[in-house]
Parts: C-alpha cells; sequence; structure tokens
C-alpha cells in the first residue's frame, strides 16, 4: 500500500485564541511555518490533513464561534481538508477523529500543534493506546511558559519523554520538519 494511503497530519488547537498577545507561545512562527510546510507537503502527496478544534466553554477565548476560537488563517488550510472538533485534550474522546483516520485508512500520524502539555501530548498518547504508529514532530508544536517551567523546558522535556514511551506496536518517532520531509520525498519519490 502507497505511504499516502496510510499516512495522515494532525493539526493541533492552532487556534487564535491561544496565539493572542496574552497568550504568547514559544517560537510560533517557527512552529506556523514548520506546519505549513507539512500541510503543504500533504497537500501535493494526497496526505489527508486533520485540522482539530477545541470548542472551549461559554466565556472562553475558544468558546465555539468566537474569533478567538477560529484557527488561526495563516495557515495553508484546504476546503478538501478535515476538521475535528472535541472538548478535552484528548482529540480522539467522543469525537469522530478513530472513525475517520480508519475510514482513510490511516495507521501512522504525524502530530504537530498547540499546546504541548496539553492537548498535543494527551492526543500523541492516546493515538498510541488506539493502535496508530506516531511521528512527533519535535520543532511543529508549541506551549506557553508554565508557573514552573518555561516553554523551551516543556517541549524539550515532551519530545524527549515521547521518543522514550514504552508502546506496544513501534516506538513514537521524534524528527524534526525537515528530517520527516526527507524521510517523506525519499520514500515517495
Amino acid at each position: 500500500m502507497p505511504i499516502r494511503s496510510q499516512l495522515a497530519l494532525l493539526v493541533v488547537d492552532m487556534q487564535q485564541g491561544l496565539f493572542s498577545s496574552e497568550q504568547s507561545r514559544y517560537r510560533s512562527a517557527s512552529v506556523v511555518a514548520n506546519i505549513n510546510l507539512l500541510i503543504d507537503f500533504c497537500h501535493q502527496e494526497s496526505i489527508p490533513v486533520v485540522f482539530i478544534q477545541h470548542d472551549g466553554p461559554i466565556d472562553d477565548v475558544l468558546e465555539p464561534q468566537t474569533d478567538g476560537w477560529q484557527l488561526l488563517p495563516q495557515l495553508h488550510r484546504q476546503p478538501n481538508d478535515h476538521l475535528i472538533r472535541k472538548s478535552a485534550c484528548d482529540a480522539f474522546y467522543r469525537t469522530g477523529l478513530q472513525p475517520l483516520l480508519h475510514s482513510l485508512g490511516v495507521s501512522r500520524l504525524m502530530i504537530s500543534g498547540c499546546a504541548t502539555d496539553f492537548c498535543v501530548d494527551t492526543t500523541l498518547r492516546s493515538a498510541v493506546s488506539h493502535n496508530f504508529n506516531v511521528v512527533a514532530i519535535t520543532d511543529a508544536h508549541t506551549t506557553a511558559d508554565r508557573p514552573h517551567l518555561d516553554a523551551k523546558s516543556i517541549i524539550d522535556h515532551h519530545n524527549w519523554s515521547w521518543a522514550n514511551l514504552i508502546t506496544p506496536k513501534t516506538p513514537v518517532v521524534a524528527m524534526t520538519t525537515n528530517e520527516l520531509l526527507a524521510e517523506m520525498n525519499n520514500r515517495t519519490h
């Protein structure tokens, strides 16, 4: 089976309200640029792109249909991309994500987005539990400083932790955007 029929890109919670001036994210411009490189590659190779959009409660920065809830306009989203809405950190929890991925024949997920320590981490670990092979794209996710730890340390910790998870099928692979694109170009051309 061709690799493009087995692979999908998840773009988790890249929403305007999480990137406002009050919500500074670590290296947000380069993370968006890397995600766009991945999106462009996926579009070129007919690999599904799935945007995950968090629905917050009323008066939350991610309240549905508000400006903050909208996906970042600079993302290279196309009409044929998929959208899954969620209300928990786990993009698989009570959503149609797993059935969608199965209907597309996906067995390997590339995971990117915001926030590293919440929705990206929870979705990545849930993907492993749902028997997907996972690629953590080390420079395509971001978070904010927390009271106890700066964003860079959080990201470094999660990249290391994901690469060292004990998983039932195959290990989580952690690589940069450029490493992943080089691997994909070697496999598809």
